[in-house]
């Protein structure tokens, strides 16, 4: 399979390696050890720089201000970005507001799209996405408890959520909750949208995750919902939509995450290198003279590549196929990619020594806030699930083939 990068895509990547590398690399000390807001007015220069270059909004069609690339071209970029810490933030392109945006540009009304969806797209706000709850599996999201009941021309909304991510200091949050409770188990939920401010919808707390407890954009909420009144105008698509609608931003959002997660892995690997090669474990002796080194080196290598390859071969069948048929190939990404970046990150670790688990490097940062990774998406095994039922089944159709 071709994935061949035309001259028009590799300038584009061109300039996003070097803005990372030249604009973000240099806040890393500071972002890591003195948090998301100690650079955010710096950010926001940086950002509208991004926007000045044309390169804002690469997974938003042109005609949305975007740049209108493919689900793979979207791919390459995340992989650049995802090699700094606020590398997704700049280009707006960050978990969840790009979901965000994609769903309210498909099923926004004209009102939703002026109120909500304009303002994010521009960078002036931010949003989240409030479905985990915490009385109930994130495995089987089909079984929630926060409800949304009909009162004269409002949505009257109560339930309990945490992971609601980035709510701090966000404008609004699109909420799962249940509307249909005699419907089929994926028509029961819809999507709604509650801006911060509305009375009744608080936070509890940052979540502390792996001892961070985070701010800003670089936060998970524990949220309530205490009879929130929003109007039924705020209904995302159809009601009872609400799973449609979520696995329609799953898809390609998977390629997102997998195609960051293999930045990841890349910075690790780079960073790795580097430290072989200028670290001595004895005078005129390099730690890449050590053989086991010379092994996590290979090993990294390969898997990598093989992670790299997995993802844009999904990404090439979403592009062309759409997303349905390629059913398997994100289910295997899915739990094949994360658990190669965080190899590739323990050996990095390693090699680095105490230093690796300091704030003198991002990988302890990349560590802490990745190892959800085989978490946050659906587990590992769901995915494994799935995945193997799925090849089964067409294994099954193609034997009846064979055999009629």
């Amino acid at each position: 399979m071709d994935f061949a990068v035309s001259p028009k895509m590799e300038k584009i990547l061109t300039k996003v390696r070097t803005f990372v590398r030249e604009e973000l690399y240099p806040l890393e000390p500071q972002v890591l050890n003195e948090g998301f807001s100690s650079v955010l007015p710096i950010l926001e220069e940086k950002r509208a720089k991004v926007r000045a270059m044309g390169l804002a909004l690469p997974q938003i069609e042109k005609e949305h201000g975007g740049m209108g690339l493919s689900v793979l071209e979207h791919g390459l970029v995340q992989a650049e970005l995802a090699k700094t810490y606020t590398g997704v933030y700049c280009f707006n392109c960050q978990a969840p507001d790009a979901g965000n945006m994609e769903i309210l540009i498909k099923y926004g009304t004209p009102e939703q799209q002026e109120r909500f969806l304009k303002p994010l797209l521009a960078g002036k706000t931010r949003s989240c996405f409030s479905m985990t709850e915490v009385d109930y599996p994130g495995s089987n999201p089909t079984w929630m408890g926060t409800t949304a009941v009909k009162d004269g021309d409002d949505y009257v909304i109560n339930g309990h959520k945490w992971f609601t991510s980035s709510y701090d200091g966000a404008e609004f949050a699109i909420v799962m909750a249940v509307t249909n409770p005699d419907a089929p188990k994926h028509g029961r939920a819809s999507q709604i949208i509650v801006p911060i401010d509305t009375p009744g919808f608080t936070l509890v707390e940052n979540i502390s995750c792996m001892g961070h407890r985070g701010e800003g954009w670089d936060s998970h909420a524990e949220v309530r919902y205490e009879n929130v009144r929003v109007p039924q105008s705020n209904l995302l698509g159809a009601e009872g939509a609400g799973f449609l609608i979520a696995q329609e931003r799953l898809g390609p959002g998977r390629i997102h995450h997998c195609m960051r997660w293999v930045g990841i892995s890349e910075r690790a690997f780079e960073l790795m290198c580097e430290q072989a090669l200028t670290r001595e474990v004895a005078p005129d002796r390099a730690l890449a003279t050590q053989q086991v080194v010379q092994t996590w080196i290979s090993e990294c290598r390969a898997e990598i590549n093989a992670a790299r390859l997995m993802v844009l071969q999904a990404a090439d069948t979403i592009d062309r196929l759409g997303a349905k048929e390629a059913r398997v190939e994100i289910s295997l990404i899915k739990f094949f990619v994360p658990n190669v970046m965080m190899k590739v990150l323990d050996r990095a670790i390693q090699l680095h020594g105490g230093r690796g688990i300091t704030e003198h490097t991002p990988l302890a940062t990349f560590w802490r806030n990745e190892r959800a990774s085989r978490i946050y998406d659906g587990p590992d095994e769901v995915h494994k699930m799935s995945a193997g039922k799925r090849i089964l089944e067409l294994f099954r159709a193609e034997m009846a083939r064979d055999q009629g």
